[in-house]
């Protein structure tokens, strides 16, 4: 069976931007303190300053939990992806393999910050999975808000934590029975939270890996 991940040229590209991301630093996040840093992150309206300040941080997924996406999105045989903070393109990379190992599809993911999207559409080129992926940059508020899939098979969170209650919301009506949310660093996301694990909210949902909450979409 064709297994895109493990299968040149996608191998030595993530290793190398592993050891990119894992060497990168970011001298405007380094100089705030630990408590301004985190109020930006988590605040609703302050989040876009974090990230214009962090266009050279990486902040990519693990590796385990890019192989992890990987997995849910060939078990679940996706076909239609939506993916909110691509940052370099890590994640995107795990998920576009495991479309392309699907028989195709479509993924769409969304980028505040244009340098850190171009970054990511040369990866994907150098990968060879540029034609599964449209990237779009802005505030994903705005960006996921139209011409999405009919039906979305999963849906990955890993951009602005206080807004991952809003982009679910944006993408649920969207995502099909059985359909797979991952919502990376979700320890962050009180709200967000509270919501999934909530009794008749619609998701059966439970922790993994320490900061990953694994959601299913109830029919």
């Amino acid at each position: 069976m064709t297994n895109t991940l493990t299968t040149a040229p996608l191998p030595a590209l993530l290793d190398r931007l592993f050891r990119q991301a894992a060497a990168a630093t970011s001298p405007a996040i380094a100089a705030m303190s630990s408590e301004e840093r985190e109020r930006l992150m988590l605040s609703k309206t302050d989040y876009q300053e974090f990230y214009s300040r962090a266009k050279d941080l990486w902040l990519p997924v693990s590796r385990d939990t890019g192989t992890l996406l990987y997995l849910l999105a060939r078990s679940a045989k996706a076909r239609s992806i939506v993916e909110f903070g691509t940052s370099f393109g890590i994640s995107t990379l795990h998920l576009a393999a495991a479309l392309r190992d699907n028989g195709g599809g479509r993924l769409i993911t969304s980028e505040f910050e244009p340098t850190k999207a171009e970054k990511a559409r040369d990866h994907l080129i150098e990968g060879g999975l540029s034609d599964l992926v449209e990237i779009r940059e802005g505030d994903a508020l705005q960006t996921l808000a139209f011409d999405l899939p009919e039906s979305v098979d999963l849906l990955l969170l890993d951009g602005a934590k206080a807004l991952y209650a809003d982009v679910l919301q944006l993408v649920e009506a969207r995502l099909r029975p059985g359909a797979l949310i991952i919502a990376d660093n979700a320890d962050y996301c009180p709200q967000y939270l509270a919501h999934v694990r909530s009794p008749g909210s619609g998701y059966l949902s439970v922790p993994f890996a320490g900061d990953v909450e694994l959601s299913m979409r109830l029919g």
